[in-house]
């Protein structure tokens, strides 16, 4: 990995206007000299110990973790936001998440090394002398991995669970994820993290800004909202959104119908005659991994028992990047430039 240019030495200038200018920089993904050691020291020691709720589990912690380990792009992306990648021992996540050199957090991704482009292992966390691994159920964390919290917690290493992805002991099969709407997840992760690494005044400006920036986009929401359905993959069964995947609340706070939502799971799959059967007049394809979104596509507009579907037959198709579409600080830029679309999508 590239490595990051050395932070410039400011003067420490009064509380408020060094706050202000530290989320100023955050958000363009630069970073700010921090406050000196003695000073930090002393807030950090009145500070803690702080407890953390993280999936309804309560945990308390005598400091700040140190050497974190983030799995997945989303994830990484919540400690670039809250500036927090002096406290990564590094990242790992598949080469297939898209273009990191145009995002926010470059600066960041330079920065902090990449571990692997294949999945989390104990290992690979003992290597890098984590104190903390953050990552989902499904997102790094799985019982067939052998990654777990509990594993993790038996090599002295802790855990903090995406609460996206947290287990919520209802649905189908044990394995249903959600415990609360897409949007509060994410706003729920900022402020534990917040908390939990004594950046709280940050975390809560960028819920401040990430709930303006919704309710921007959810009030030129039109009277019909267009039905949509999100497509990420599969051919035999569509692996798709319900209502506690990040999907349900974008394509909600952007003025579409979310025709899975009363499935009551994250990411699950569904099959192909539910799809017909609700008919949306929108597809939205979520552009990751091996199969290109062209092919996806592709796929989709020669699938036989799709072709009465509106979407289909009108050729509304719309692409979005997997990171915009998991729990992650690009959600409310991603409503944003959803809402566009269906502004213009005239239905029947």
């Amino acid at each position: 990995m590239p490595t990051a240019p050395t932070a410039i030495r400011r003067r420490v200038r009064p509380a408020a206007l060094l706050t202000t200018l530290a989320l100023a920089l955050t958000g363009c993904g630069a970073r700010v000299a921090e406050e000196p050691a003695d000073a930090k020291n002393d807030r950090a020691a009145a500070h803690y110990p702080v407890t953390v709720t993280n999936c309804g589990v309560r945990t308390t912690y005598q400091q700040a973790p140190r050497r974190v380990v983030t799995n997945d792009v989303g994830i990484t992306e919540i400690m670039f936001a809250l500036g927090l990648e002096d406290r990564m021992a590094g990242y790992v996540m598949p080469d297939d998440k898209g273009d990191l050199t145009k995002v926010p957090w470059k600066a960041a991704y330079d920065e902090v090394p990449w571990l692997s482009k294949k999945a989390i292992t104990k290992e690979i966390a003992l290597d890098a002398k984590a104190d903390l691994v953050f990552a989902g159920w499904n997102y790094g964390f799985g019982e067939g991995s052998g990654v777990t919290p509990a594993s993790l917690d038996k090599l002295g290493i802790g855990s903090y669970v995406l609460t996206e992805s947290c287990h919520n002991g209802t649905g189908a099969g044990a394995g249903a994820r959600g415990v609360m709407p897409p949007l509060d997840a994410l706003y729920t992760d900022l402020a534990a993290l917040g908390k939990l690494f004594d950046v709280e005044d940050r975390a809560q400006a960028l819920i401040r800004s990430y709930k303006k920036q919704v309710a921007d986009a959810a009030a030129k929401v039109p009277a019909h909202r267009p039905t949509v359905f999100l497509y990420d993959d599969g051919r035999d069964k569509p692996l798709t959104a319900g209502k506690y995947a990040a999907p349900h609340d974008i394509i909600t706070k952007a003025g579409g119908d979310h025709v899975m939502k009363d499935l009551k799971d994250s990411w699950t799959t569904v099959g192909w005659e539910t799809v017909v059967a609700r008919d949306p007049d929108v597809i939205v394809i979520n552009n990751y991994g091996d199969t290109t979104a062209a092919q996806k596509k592709a796929f989709l507009e020669s699938y036989a028992p799709l072709a009465n579907v509106s979407a289909i037959k009108h050729h509304r198709i719309y692409v979005m990047d997997y990171a915009e579409l998991v729990e992650s600080p690009r959600n409310p830029t991603a409503i944003s430039d959803l809402a566009r679309y269906l502004r213009g999508v005239h239905t029947a």
